[in-house]
């Protein structure tokens, strides 16, 4: 009998078990921690800040956040030209993406009017819609089409674990201190924090073109294509939930729950909870997903995602019925959307 097979190093199976990437894709995801930190400081709380702090009304606040989408809209389009500008390209768009997410941060801190609400929120969709594809732009221009699947699956963890740790972080001194401008002006400096992070250590990755094809010629061919359109006219919807999952969510667990732990709903504490339990299993099972769904195609795995999209909002609706024990709605629902991201982020991970 031959001699057994001695076991990994605990160490080396992890490593072994990790993608194999570049370093800049390491180091792109390590910034990306950093600033999603600061995005989950303010994720959970900006509605609840202000509507319950600031005296807002929810309409203003939806007109605020509504402002950011349609800034992020624009700003898409936008960012789609300058990634391939051969003057911008991603590594600027990039670092201009910081530096706007940063002033609308601190702008947001100190919102005592409606039209610094709305200035802040117009400047942060603008920011946040110009870093999507400069970010995702540079991890494909790093990668192989074998292991490029892998590459965005570990943007998307250093995103989800950044967003759990920051919602955490937060929820834990806004029980202690209640000042919610100090989580504001810390998500800002991630921003600053993270441009500091590309302009030190990634250097442009746009590969050189001999030729370029005009604007309109472009943007025609992209509209021109049926299967294309109907795609974005679903994903619509999906952008949708997301948008509920970080505005009216938290303000609706926290004044319109009556089996809470509050006379009115959940305390910022659990709230921070929920997120961070979202966060978790987006994180456990995101790199485990991706590789089980290779085989899947798209269409069935938007359908799936759907599906359970669907029954977390009926659980959400669950919540504010019943009079005592919501949290168990409540931890089904966020378990139930973070499986539905899960699956529907497989769509562009290759």
């Amino acid at each position: 009998m031959g001699e057994p097979t001695p076991s990994l190093h605990p160490l080396r199976a992890i490593q072994a078990w990790l993608p194999s990437l570049r370093r800049e894709i390491w180091i792109l995801a390590a910034g990306q921690l950093l600033l999603f930190i600061g995005q989950g400081f303010t994720l959970v709380y900006a509605s609840i800040y202000f509507v319950n702090q600031l005296g807002f009304s929810p309409t203003q606040v939806g007109i605020a956040l509504g402002g950011a989408g349609l800034s992020g809209m624009v700003g898409r389009f936008i960012a789609g030209n300058a990634v391939d500008s051969q003057w911008l390209g991603r590594r600027r768009t990039l670092l201009i993406a910081a530096v706007i997410s940063a002033l609308a941060c601190f702008c947001l801190a100190f919102a005592e009017t409606f039209a610094v609400l709305l200035a802040g929120n117009l400047l942060l969709g603008l920011g946040i819609s110009l870093y999507w594809p400069a970010t995702l732009a540079v991890t494909a221009d790093l990668t192989t089409l074998e292991n490029r699947a892998e590459a965005f699956a570990l943007t998307q963890l250093s995103n989800n674990l950044g967003l759990g740790l920051g919602a955490l972080l937060a929820g834990q001194y806004i029980a202690r201190s209640g000042s919610y401008p100090v989580l504001f002006i810390c998500k800002g400096v991630t921003y600053l924090v993270f441009g500091w992070v590309i302009y030190w250590a990634i250097a442009e990755t746009q590969p050189a073109r001999t030729e370029s094809t005009p604007l309109f010629q472009s943007w025609g061919q992209a509209l021109g294509d049926r299967p294309f359109v109907i795609f974005l006219v679903a994903n619509v919807f999906f952008a949708v939930y997301g948008a509920q999952l970080s505005s009216s969510l938290p303000l609706y667990l926290a004044n319109f729950v009556p089996g809470g732990n509050t006379t009115t709903g959940f305390s910022e504490m659990w709230i921070s909870y929920f997120f961070f339990w979202h966060a978790l299993l987006k994180i456990t099972l995101q790199l485990p997903i991706t590789r089980w769904l290779k085989p899947i195609g798209y269409s069935s795995l938007l359908l799936v995602a759907l599906g359970l999209w669907a029954a977390a909002f009926g659980l959400i609706w669950a919540t504010g019925l019943i009079s005592a024990h919501a949290l168990v709605p409540a931890v089904g629902a966020f378990s139930l959307v973070a499986i539905a991201e899960v699956i529907y982020s497989r769509r562009h991970l290759g």
